[in-house]
């Protein structure tokens, strides 16, 4: 395969593959960028002294690498171990005649691979950069950059955005045609949607102290 092939769509293993409600499925990169660019919290699978743990944590991304956070304390982030990382929203209830056909609306990646930990200080501090930026745009320029001690105690997990898939589900429930139509229940979708709010002042800070305009323009703004 081509690396202009790779550039929009995804290649099709074993674990991305998908079995079931394929029509919501899909393997193209411009998909999975969304997913991820509309979010900035994931779940990272993994197993430990043979047990599974998932482990909740933030994120950010180049063309090529999902950089995941965390603390040089945590036995999640190890590295170089075989991981599932996930990302979902959430876009809405999906309120059907019949309780078998109730659903949720939403947008959802999975990526599959062995996690890396990033050694590299300049990978280390541009993953962290694109973490942070992802997260909260402007930040990174705002605000003190780490130093040699804090760049020690924080452990950047990369894994390779090559092994994912995506799954979408959107609309209307699926039994307005079916022999439940007849009940003359109320059918349709119950959407959700997040915004940011107004930023909230650490009490310690000097009352002059302005909110930063990358900060204040997201007031009000849909999350997601």
């Amino acid at each position: 395969m081509t690396s202009d092939a790779l550039a929009t769509r995804l290649p099709e293993t074993d674990r991305t593959r998908h079995r079931r409600l394929r029509e919501q499925g899909s393997l193209e990169r411009a998909d999975l960028e969304a997913v991820l660019d509309a979010g900035f919290v994931c779940h990272l699978g993994v197993v430990i002294d043979g047990r599974p743990v998932v482990v909740p944590t933030v994120y950010g991304r180049d063309e090529r690498w999902l950089y995941v956070h965390g603390s040089v304390a945590s036995r999640s982030l190890a590295g170089d171990v075989p991981v599932c990382v996930t990302v979902t929203h959430v876009d809405g209830l999906v309120l059907a005649r019949s309780v078998f056909e109730h659903g949720v609306n939403y947008r959802s990646a999975m990526i599959h691979g062995d996690a890396r930990k990033v050694t590299d200080p300049e990978e280390k501090l541009e993953g962290l950069r694109r973490l942070t930026e992802h997260s909260a745009p402007g930040q990174w320029s705002y605000v003190r950059r780490p130093n040699r001690k804090e760049l020690a105690a924080t452990t950047l997990l990369a894994l390779s955005l090559e092994e994912a898939s995506v799954k979408i589900r959107t609309g209307a429930p699926d039994d307005g045609d079916g022999p439940d139509a007849a009940l003359g229940l109320w059918a349709g979708v119950l959407p959700l949607t997040t915004a940011w709010g107004t930023p909230v002042p650490d009490p310690a800070l000097p009352p002059e102290t302005a909110v930063p305009a990358h900060i204040a323009r997201r007031a009000g703004t849909r999350h997601g």
